[in-house]
């Protein structure tokens, strides 16, 4: 039986299976239409190559984002953030991992003048030697030769003016004298160093005797000749700590200190510093001593 032009005809989909494939209008000889067949191929081919570029766009776009997100996420929330932007230690919150630590700082030094301010503190040994040593000293360009020493618990026995009474009345508990010459031996200064229990003493036998006769006796001897026996002689006095410190000096030819001696003045004032200096130096040592124990 065969199919006129006029009856049903199948329509042939390459898509579904088994579908009936289209043959010519011609005479049904059992030969199939070649050139429909390639047709069709081809249409199958062009769509199978647009599902794949369609999938290849998509799956690039999914991978693009993937790695995007990755990227933000290992910075942070930021891609530009790095060590730079990390805040500062001190405006860390309280949830920061970094430890805190109370703030240390060295104890403070000891104060030298604590030491020389007490007789509890101030217990180094004490003497001429230790105050004085050596047999000379240098302030500057300038070179002293030292001369006789001497060391007593009666402090009112080498000492005039009213300064005997002063030194009493405030617990002076010794006395210790040392003697200096210029260069040339022209002029000459005796220092004594008066020791108190403790620094009060000292500042308030200073307030007593500034502007007052006071005089520690000149003392000769080793190299220097006599000094302030009866001429006008120049007389300073101090304090630092638990000592009073005096000087009394003038020429050794028995001249009188003036306004105008200038280089009288010069030699006592360096001896009055480098007492001061001793005393002080005295100090150090002690609280050096004390820091290292």
């Amino acid at each position: 039986m065969s199919y006129g032009q006029g009856g049903p005809q199948s329509q042939w989909d390459p898509w579904k299976p088994h579908s009936q494939q289209p043959w010519n209008d011609g005479p049904d000889d059992g030969t199939p239409d070649w050139a429909a067949l390639a047709e069709a191929s081809e249409t199958r081919n062009k769509r199978r190559k647009l599902l794949f570029i369609a999938g290849g766009v998509l799956a690039t776009a999914a991978i693009g984002t993937a790695v995007a997100m990755a990227v933000v996420s290992a910075n942070g929330g930021d891609p530009q953030a790095g060590p730079s932007s990390l805040p500062a230690s001190g405006s860390l919150g309280s949830g920061s991992a970094t430890p805190s630590f109370a703030p240390t700082s060295a104890p403070p030094p000891l104060d030298p003048k604590d030491f020389i301010s007490s007789a509890k503190k101030d217990t180094a040994p004490l003497s001429a030697d230790t105050l004085f040593p050596g047999k000379q000293l240098t302030m500057g360009d300038a070179v002293y030769k030292k001369g006789d020493t001497a060391d007593t618990s009666k402090c009112a026995s080498a000492t005039g003016g009213t300064l005997p009474s002063i030194l009493t009345a405030n617990g002076c508990t010794r006395l210790i004298r040392v003697s200096y010459a210029d260069a040339k031996g022209d002029i000459a200064v005796t220092v004594g160093v008066a020791v108190f229990d403790d620094a009060a003493q000292a500042a308030k036998v200073k307030a007593q005797a500034v502007g007052k006769k006071n005089l520690v006796r000149a003392l000769s001897g080793k190299g220097i000749k006599p000094f302030c026996d009866a001429a006008v002689c120049r007389t300073t006095t101090n304090a630092y700590g638990r000592y009073a410190y005096f000087t009394t000096g003038g020429f050794t030819d028995g001249k009188d200190v003036t306004d105008k001696s200038t280089d009288a003045f010069a030699v006592g004032n360096d001896l009055a510093q480098f007492t001061v200096n001793q005393i002080h130096r005295r100090g150090q040592a002690q609280a050096s001593a004390a820091a290292n124990r």
